[in-house]
């Protein structure tokens, strides 16, 4: 008798802590796998109505490399300088990620006026390609336009 009752009690037991998540408690949510290093292959640029679209495969190369708190963005021109299209751009800070929601704060940027300011973006993740959509709002640099970013992941 005693064994049936202890039985029952494991059995009980087991079946309560097996049922997953406590009512009034959230799930807990899947983080988007956006740790790694990515190339930038196009951006669209929408400024006043106009679009203008960027191959970053050809002439000019962007990376942005993303650790567990914080970002940081390499851009320059594959003609290592020596013509009229020599570029070089780089920045970086930290970055909050709540589901799909990505917000960079700009601490480091040779666009100086940039600093400091905070940008939304909304991401998606698909296999190795990354998009990121949102607005660049920079008053004091002239800036308000959306972008939509294309990424391919190279290194986890």
């Amino acid at each position: 008798m005693k064994i049936t009752n202890a039985l029952m009690i494991i059995a009980g037991i087991s079946a309560v802590s097996c049922t997953g998540n406590m009512e009034g408690t959230p799930a807990e949510t899947t983080k988007l796998p956006i740790v790694g290093t990515w190339k930038l292959l196009t951006a669209k640029t929408i400024e006043n109505g106009d679009t203008t679209t960027t191959d970053y495969t050809k002439d000019r190369s962007f990376i942005k490399i993303i650790n567990d708190t914080h970002f940081a963005f390499l851009h320059h021109d594959l003609h290592k300088g020596k013509d009229s299209l020599a570029f070089f751009s780089a920045g970086g800070g930290d970055y909050v990620l709540k589901d799909s929601l990505y917000t960079e704060h700009l601490e480091y940027s040779d666009g100086r006026d940039w600093e400091g300011n905070t940008f939304d973006f909304h991401v998606n993740i698909s296999n190795d390609t990354l998009t990121q959509r949102g607005l660049e709002q920079v008053e004091s640099a002239g800036v308000n336009r959306e972008i939509v970013e294309t990424y391919i992941r190279v290194a986890p």
